[in-house]
């Protein structure tokens, strides 16, 4: 048993090596994952025989309560900044003069991450630790093995000792699915990618992390006789070895390559699939290297240079502090209208208190907006020339806005809640808002405006209100709106709407119970948890009843998810909520016909979905489960097709075309499972 615990640990790692590294598979994902699960169960079953560098580490579980002080083996020196180019040319004079001979440099993009040094004795990872202040930092070795594109093993001939440093990121993809998850279960969003990447890096549980999608690109390679004489030559070394090199990296000769090398990635950064703030500028030579050294705090041999922002400075007109479904206090900045970056900006957020304690915001202050690679604009800093005299500091408020409950903050979270779960309106209304929505009971026919006129008509305050509501409730609400232009105008509830409106409720009924037990908005249970758990537990009885311990049996279940569904059926009003649900006839149980795979056709393909179709998209990705494919948010090499309807992205479409993946039509799709 232990040979084939060996001989499936180097397979699957040389099949990530091909995936992440090369660029080029070998096996599909399916032939992935069932060699994934014949070591998992092996290892459960031979526990004494799991590997170091065995893949199942990339899953996590660990839990680390305090992250542990490492000293760096070579201090994380930072790098001398500049955003003027002339002071690019005063480093090569500086570089010339000391070497007194020919220079060739290096240029690389500076990612917008977050530092890592990468430890490997003997070929394999020791330890992973954070920048910290450049002579020691955090040991996070648990979380960055779940990074795919970090290797656990080394291959070829590799030093016995080896430090590889890099940074940790997120794609803009996996940002925004992250926060669209965090949205899902009522999570405030992340401001900005690094400030993702770090929280996930000091998250305590490492099958948290795994969950991330984070990301790591390299730039130096550190070692007692290296068998490398340039930082270039370092790079095809590193892949040899097993490890994802940069895609971008060039060698210039003269300080006019650099120039171009600057002018491209900041014309073109904007398409990048990261965030980067900058050219890393490094003398080629490593023995060039050491002989100029270091000054205490940087590198004499390289330089950054870094791009500015698209920024604007406008003035703040006030601070509005909003509340979630889940009770998170929200601050707004509301700003004068600013033209940046093509659009009107007029709000952005402000995130946290944290936030408005770093950049200590005043009343009526000029602030500094930027739109990196994000879409979202966020606040960047004060112009405190501009600063009034009189101007009181903008404190965060201790009562909720619109209920007026003490507001409280957990220890170690940056978010502040309104406590006052089933009194606070905002919080009624976002529960409300959640059930409707698309991903959830999908009901077209309510809508924000419509549940705001029935909730403040005292109508409907928990989601089994909905299923309550007869026609002699609605007909004639009315409610008086102000336009744009300043005119009044009312709007009300007319015999047709109220037909559509209690038809989309009643079809809501139909809705599968994945969807429901996600439409109920238990903290932390996303789309995707609410789908495994309704298919491990098949229905909320067995749900309600499970303990943390049987709950965390699920895949994608940690404790903070089995916890808060606990709690969630400790909770009378919710027990009372979903009794009633149950009894208007939603659904709350699997239905075994629908779980029943319709055909094999699919089996072992994975299928990108991307355009307009006849059927709501969720449905499209329904059938292709049901019919044994695997969906997924991103095309690759591993893609056997994409079905495209309408209006498909024009960059999947361009990525499709490159990489020669098929792409078929609705109708050549239907064809296909017949």
């Amino acid at each position: 048993m232990l040979d084939r615990i060996k001989d499936l640990t180097a397979q699957l790692n040389r099949h990530n090596y091909n995936y992440y590294v090369l660029d080029n598979p070998t096996v599909s994902d399916y032939e992935f994952d069932k060699l994934l699960e014949e070591l998992m169960r092996l290892e459960k079953e031979y526990p004494d025989f799991i590997q170091p560098d065995s893949p199942t580490q990339r899953v996590g579980g660990e839990i680390t309560k305090q992250f542990t002080a490492v000293a760096h083996v070579f201090p994380m020196l930072s790098l001398a900044n500049t955003y003027s180019v002339e002071e690019i040319e005063d480093f090569d004079k500086r570089v010339q003069n000391a070497l007194l001979q020919k220079v060739e440099y290096v240029c690389e993009l500076k990612y917008d991450g977050v530092a890592i040094s990468l430890v490997y004795e003997k070929g394999r990872l020791l330890r992973a630790v954070t920048r910290g202040d450049g002579i020691q930092g955090d040991d996070v070795t648990q979380n960055v093995k779940t990074i795919k594109s970090i290797p656990l093993k080394l291959f070829g001939d590799y030093p016995d000792f080896l430090e590889v440093r890099g940074e940790i990121l997120l794609t803009h993809q996996a940002f925004e699915k992250l926060n669209a998850e965090r949205e899902d279960i009522g999570e405030q969003a992340f401001a900005n990618p690094r400030n993702a990447a770090s929280g996930s890096l000091k998250l305590q549980d490492s099958s948290e992390v795994a969950k991330r999608g984070l990301d790591c690109r390299l730039y130096t390679a550190l070692g007692e006789n290296l068998p490398v004489k340039t930082h270039f030559e370092s790079f095809t070394k590193l892949k040899e070895w097993g490890f994802r090199i940069p895609d971008v990296l060039q060698k210039c000769n003269s300080i006019e390559e650099i120039k171009t090398f600057i002018t491209r990635w900041d014309a073109e950064r904007e398409q990048l699939l990261f965030d980067i703030d900058g050219v890393v500028i490094k003398v080629n030579d490593i023995f060039q290297q050491q002989q100029l050294g270091a000054t205490a705090k940087n590198p004499r041999w390289a330089i950054a240079y870094k791009f500015k922002a698209k920024r604007a400075l406008t003035p703040l007109l006030s601070v509005d502090f909003q509340v979630g479904r889940t009770g998170v206090v929200t601050p707004v900045a509301n700003l004068q209208p600013v033209l940046l970056a093509g659009t009107v900006v007029k709000r952005a957020s402000l995130h946290n208190n944290d936030i408005i304690q770093q950049f200590d915001i005043h009343e009526n202050d000029w602030l500094y907006v930027e739109k990196g690679g994000e879409i979202i604009p966020k606040i960047v800093g004060v112009e405190l020339s501009k600063r009034l005299p009189a101007a009181q500091k903008i404190t965060f408020v201790s009562r909720c806005p619109f209920c007026n409950a003490v507001l409280v903050q957990k220890e170690g979270e940056a978010a502040i809640y309104c406590p006052n779960e089933w009194g606070c309106p905002p919080q009624l209304k976002g529960k409300l808002e959640h059930f409707i929505s698309r991903k959830a009971m999908h009901i077209d026919s309510l809508g924000e405006g419509k549940i705001e006129m029935l909730f403040d008509n005292g109508l409907v305050k928990l989601s089994a209100d909905f299923y309550a509501l007869k026609p002699e409730h609605l007909l004639g609400l009315e409610k008086r709106i102000m336009g744009e232009d300043g005119a009044e105008r009312i709007i009300s509830f007319r015999e047709k709407t109220v037909e559509n409106m209690l038809a989309g409720i009643e079809q809501s009924k139909n809705i599968s119970f994945e969807r429901v037990l996600f439409a109920v908005g238990i903290r932390y249970v996303g789309e995707t948890t609410a789908k495994k758990l309704a298919r491990y537990f098949k229905n909320v009885d067995a749900l309600a009843a499970a303990s943390k311990e049987e709950l965390k049996a699920v895949d994608d279940v940690g404790e903070q998810v089995a916890e808060s569904i606990v709690q969630f059926f400790n909770t009378v009003e919710n027990l009372e909520n979903v009794v009633r649900l149950r009894e208007a006839g939603v659904q709350f149980e699997v239905n075994a016909a629908t779980e029943q795979p319709l055909s094999h056709i699919l089996d072992g393909k994975t299928i990108v979905v991307s355009g307009v179709f006849s059927i709501p998209r969720d449905e499209m990705k329904q059938k292709i489960e049901l019919h044994g494919g695997k969906n997924s948010a991103s095309i690759s090499k591993n893609t056997d097709f994409v079905v495209a309807g309408d209006n498909m992205g024009p960059e999947k479409r361009k990525k499709a075309e490159k990489l020669g993946v098929a792409i078929l039509s609705e109708g050549e799709f239907e064809n296909l499972l017949c």
